[in-house]
């Protein structure tokens, strides 16, 4: 079988689509089933990609925006003909020479348009949109974003496949893990860049620490964060402030340095767009809490993954965080201000008691999260898509 994937999302420094793409092909390439098949990824330019998957990379340059998506990529996939294409990122060629199985993560362009621009609010809807409605197969991440898929798409909700995600165990997780160093579980490791030498140095202990990982939308409420922060640092004296995350916040731009320099205690709030491998590990075993204040997700990863290496994760309590952490956090109301963000993490630093309480709650749920079941699953919802063409 012939299997076209958009490997776009491993371009440059990938997020959370170019995660999710990534651990898949990570474990189809130790899975017989799926080498079986024959694989061509295409992408703009050079992805980063197991090295297992190297030679079958096809670049086809250009953009990488939706003209290369619509143009350009069907192009060159009507002179091969695949029997099946993968596209994990939303949308895909609406004129696709085969069937397509099309991951959908979330649809927040639709459900809250207000954090976009009208012409890329108006770009998303319409490209997943039309997407859905000729996609052979449909996948999402959580229940959540099924329904909300079908809601907004108007798709019968049998039509949209839920497949969780799955969780790189970073530490060999107990209800007494906070004292655990940590190791990164990974069959391919990339450093892109050399590892911050004061955070790698020493081994790793607990420190009150407030971490926040993950790519800055207007919805992740980094702002309220960084705000509440002056309250946590009054209370917890070494208290600091960690967060790793490009900003991609536009309406409105939120100029998060600005930010920490208002805050009384600036010195001990620290700012990264991106850090490598290494530099992440360390700040996940060093961490006491983990701070994702999204008011939207369609899965919520680098929580779980905090959860995973002994950090109890901070939510903002929505339907998709009770979802996928359930017991395994400690939730903040979605109205509340940044006193009851502060209480929240100061809670998370200082009561131990609560503290392991997530932590026991942890291997429960993290048992729900396996990358070799996601993959697996999504493989055949593929090959699915194939034989029914």
């Amino acid at each position: 079988m012939r299997i076209a994937v958009d490997a776009r999302e491993l371009c440059g420094h990938p997020t959370g689509v170019g995660r999710y793409l990534r651990e898949l092909l990570t474990e189809w390439a130790g899975d017989a089933n799926a080498v079986r098949h024959e694989w061509t990824l295409y992408a703009h330019a050079q992805p980063d990609v197991p090295a297992a998957w190297l030679p079958r990379v096809r670049v086809i340059p250009g953009s990488g925006g939706s003209s290369w998506e619509q143009w350009t990529y069907p192009r060159a996939l009507s002179a091969e003909r695949p029997d099946v294409m993968f596209a994990p990122a939303y949308s895909a060629p609406l004129t696709a020479p085969a069937p397509v199985v099309l991951t959908i993560h979330d649809v927040s362009f639709f459900a809250h348009p207000e954090w976009f621009s009208f012409r890329e609010g108006t770009r998303r809807r319409q490209l997943t949109g039309w997407s859905a409605r000729r996609a052979q197969a449909i996948l999402t991440d959580t229940v959540f974003s099924q329904g909300e898929i079908a809601r907004h798409i108007g798709l019968p909700t049998a039509r949209v496949g839920v497949i969780p995600l799955g969780i790189r165990r970073l530490v060999r997780l107990t209800a007494s893990a906070e004292a655990s160093t940590f190791a990164k579980a990974t069959a391919d490791k990339t450093a892109v860049k050399k590892p911050d030498a004061a955070l790698t140095a020493a081994p790793p202990s607990r420190e009150p620490i407030v971490l926040y990982v993950g790519s800055v939308f207007e919805r992740r409420r980094v702002d309220r964060l960084i705000a509440a922060f002056d309250a946590v640092a009054d209370q917890v004296p070494l208290a600091q402030l960690e967060v790793v995350g490009e900003n991609r916040t536009r309406r409105p731009r939120i100029d998060l340095e600005a930010l920490r320099q208002q805050s009384r205690h600036r010195d001990r709030i620290h700012l990264r767009a991106y850090v490598d491998d290494a530099t992440l590990a360390n700040l996940y075993a060093r961490a006491s809490v983990f701070a994702f204040l999204s008011e939207y997700e369609g899965f919520g990863l680098t929580p779980l993954e905090a959860l995973a290496a002994g950090v109890p994760p901070v939510l903002l309590d929505t339907p998709v965080a009770r979802e996928t952490a359930g017991a395994a956090a400690l939730y903040v109301s979605a109205a509340a201000g940044r006193e009851a963000i502060a209480s929240a993490l100061v809670t998370g630093l200082t009561d131990e008691g609560v503290r392991r309480d997530i932590l026991a709650h942890a291997p429960a749920i993290l048992g729900q999260y396996d990358w070799t079941t996601t993959a697996a699953r999504t493989l055949a919802a593929i090959e699915g898509a194939a034989v029914g063409r």
